[in-house]
């Protein structure tokens, strides 16, 4: 069982498989800060997957996006009537947003991931 508030090991997906398996499933939400895709696991736990490319900017912004995407999961992985895998984006054109606009947006984008999946 993992802990809450923690980005463990087991909370991550680290492998190139476990990437590609989340995103061939063409479940993906989008707005103007973030793209999530989504699909359910055989877990107790959620993963996350981050994929900030260099086209989002320099590694100071790259590293900044990555600290608030996985904060904003932190505070909302247990809010999530499912298990997922999640692989997170930021738009290209995006400015690093607050923490809590991460936080809403994560949010909105799983739950409406997770009402597609059970229609």
């Amino acid at each position: 069982m993992m802990k809450t508030g923690l980005f463990s090991r087991a909370a991550r997906l680290r492998k190139s498989p476990e990437f590609k398996r989340v995103i061939d499933t063409r479940c993906s939400a989008s707005n103007e800060i973030l793209i999530v895709f989504a699909t359910p696991n055989s877990l107790e736990h959620c993963r996350l997957g981050l994929s900030v490319s260099r086209k989002i900017g320099n590694a100071v912004i790259r590293n900044r996006w990555k600290r608030l995407i996985r904060e904003a999961f932190r505070q909302t992985q247990t809010s999530f009537a499912e298990t997922f895998d999640i692989v997170v984006i930021p738009q290209r054109h995006a400015k690093p947003p607050t923490t809590q606009a991460v936080v809403v947006s994560l949010q909105k984008l799983i739950n409406k991931i997770a009402r597609r999946k059970k229609s």
